[in-house]
């Protein structure tokens, strides 16, 4: 396959989990990222649970694709290296606070003066400015602070944080965004950009209708559980035997689904003539068919909702995801092999570019350090430069 970022230099000084992710999303379409971490402690997540033996699986899930270098950031000859790969790279990702990649020598002023078509991502807590801009922000810290948590849970609930980090998620999502759009722009312009953005930034960014609804009318959104806010019939409905996901987006679902469900005459009955009273009248619309879904059980439902055109769908376990017909088609697990022979399933990258899967191209780099020779050796470094480095304890 012709890869989209083939022949881009991406050097990763990210950790934990949005950075990451954004890198391996990079690496994915084809751009080689050089992971640089500290010598000796590595990426903080390589200390995090889960564990598969001595494996952070925490580590493993967003570092797929990657070299990695392992460099003394504290030494002035530590610092110098980070230089030289910066400016030798298309891309550099950083989610240090705001001021800390200036310290370590890399201011991006300098670094653009000294390489004009360098990319400098940063992703932070609460962004460049501001009164909180140089405080810690992690994931939870971010999602409680855009309002994420007081729409999250059930109705009366006190306010509840989403099932996985969310907000690092999308962060790396936009943070790679960002850097497809810089590196568009170099194409036609042949300059580098400095692109920012942080978490707190992504978290309200997703908050979408809730937060427009608030700005335009002042209404403040309370939690609806796995009910839609403001669409009828819309969330987890139980059955005979197991839940489903109903999701009547438009007219046409709802009278699709009447039909289905064997009650075509809840389409004229005036309480649910439009979306607005659908809503206004949920409870009651609720337990009508509720009631009628308890006929049949999960599978039957899906199997005749989906015939009429209707979303829906079942509601998985872990395991039940990764045996499902559907993702199984979809080849979202792929096996990977890193140095020591160790076979790694991990999970792909969601895209495809002319009808072909993105497969993973390198295991996730488990020992630290492990291609720390060969990106020297590709900078320019001699093998005795790079002995005298490692007895000085700088790689």
């Amino acid at each position: 396959m012709d890869e989209l970022l083939s022949g881009t230099k991406v050097l990763d000084l990210t950790r934990a989990l949005a950075g990451p992710l954004c890198t391996s999303l990079l690496s994915d379409f084809g751009a080689d990222v050089i992971k640089v971490e500290p010598l000796g402690t590595g990426d903080s997540s390589r200390q995090w649970p889960p564990f598969d033996d001595d494996r952070s699986l925490y580590f493993t899930s967003v570092n797929r694709g990657k070299r990695s270098v392992a460099v003394d950031f504290r030494s002035a000859s530590g610092r110098e290296l980070l230089r030289r790969l910066a400016l030798d790279a298309d891309v550099l990702v950083e989610n240090f606070r705001p001021g800390v990649l200036a310290d370590m020598g890399l201011d991006p002023q300098e670094l653009e003066r000294e390489n004009p078509r360098l990319i400098v991502m940063s992703v932070s807590g609460f962004g460049p400015v501001g009164p909180d801009h140089l405080a810690a922000g992690l994931d939870q810290v971010a999602q409680g602070m855009s309002g994420l948590m007081s729409v999250t849970g059930d109705a009366g609930s006190a306010p509840m944080r989403v099932g996985i980090p969310i907000v690092d998620t999308v962060s790396g999502i936009y943070a790679a965004l960002g850097i497809a759009a810089a590196l568009a722009a170099r194409e036609r312009d042949g300059r580098g950009r400095r692109v920012e953005t942080s978490l707190l930034e992504s978290a309200i960014s997703i908050m979408t209708f809730q937060a427009q609804n608030y700005i335009s009318t002042g209404r403040v959104a309370q939690p609806n559980g796995n009910t839609h806010p403001s669409i009828t019939p819309y969330g987890v409905f139980d059955t005979a035997d197991f839940p489903i996901t109903i999701a009547t987006g438009t007219e046409k679902h709802w009278i699709a689904l009447c039909s289905v469900l064997g009650a075509p005459e809840l389409v004229d009955r005036p309480e649910y003539a439009d979306g607005k009273l659908r809503t206004e009248h949920r409870d009651q619309l609720t337990k009508e068919i509720l009631e009628l879904l308890t006929v049949h059980g999960a599978a039957s439902w899906i199997e005749q909702m989906r015939a009429a055109g209707i979303p829906c769908g079942p509601i998985h376990t872990l395991d039940q995801v990764f045996t499902d017909p559907q993702v199984r088609a979809l080849e979202m697990v792929q096996e990977t092999e890193d140095s020591d022979g160790r076979r790694t399933p991990v999970v792909r990258g969601p895209f495809w570019v002319d009808g072909k899967v993105l497969s993973v191209r390198k295991a996730p780099p488990i020992t630290l350090g492990a291609d720390t020779v060969e990106v020297l050796t590709e900078l320019g470094l001699g093998a005795d430069e790079i002995v005298d480095l490692r007895k000085r304890a700088v790689i």
